[in-house]
């Protein structure tokens, strides 16, 4: 299956966001954690764009790549999302068996459909999940993916959200085939993927 190219739009966009703001360092939690390589990892949400139920089990037989990040994010997820899309171009027809899954930790503002249209801007095969408060801090449980709410000092009702910045790369049969938490971009995870592939053939 063919794939478009992400947006110029969207790439314009992550190079404005990455000079002109600068986010307090995440703690060390945020940016280690992961689960063991090999486990079965487990979720049920929502299809932000109609509410359709998803479980890991809806998307088996195929390659995953989930992140968690929200749509107010103004750096480390549209420069990740940039990343897993050209990743996904870079692989060619063999992303016809990968999906890329972007999971919110923002569902107060991520409302239904919100997700879908910003995800759209990297690459239109990607899919927003959402759900209740309580199913995300399940499904981010199982990830062990740390996400942590700011309110801003100004009291204007605004926030931010610190939360771990790494992508997972999850077999056919649900299992963590690696966790990558790196900055190689998207060549660290086209190679990632590409090796895994070839590895089950």
């Amino acid at each position: 299956m063919a794939r478009r190219s992400p947006r110029g739009g969207a790439i314009a966009a992550v190079g404005l966001v990455v000079l002109c703001i600068v986010l307090p360092a995440r703690p060390a939690a945020a940016q280690n954690a992961s689960p063991r390589e090999g486990s079965s990892l487990r979720f049920a949400l929502t299809a932000a764009s109609d509410g359709t139920a998803i479980t890991e089990q809806t998307y088996r037989g195929r390659w995953l790549v989930v992140y968690f990040g929200y749509t107010s994010c103004p750096d480390v997820c549209p420069t990740t999302l940039l990343d897993i899309a050209q990743a996904l171009e870079a692989l060619g027809a063999r992303a016809g068996a990968v999906q890329g899954l972007f999971i919110t930790v923002d569902p107060k503002r991520d409302t239904p459909g919100v997700p879908t249209e910003y995800v759209k801007s990297f690459d239109p095969h990607l899919v927003a999940l959402t759900g209740t408060p309580a199913q995300i801090a399940t499904a981010a449980k199982e990830f062990h993916v740390f996400h942590e709410r700011h309110d801003n000092d100004n009291d204007d009702g605004g926030y931010s959200v610190d939360h771990s910045a790494s992508v997972y790369l999850i077999d056919p049969e649900g299992r963590l085939a690696k966790a990558i938490t790196g900055d190689g971009g998207s060549k660290q995870i086209a190679a990632a993927l590409a090796a895994l592939m070839s590895g089950r053939n």
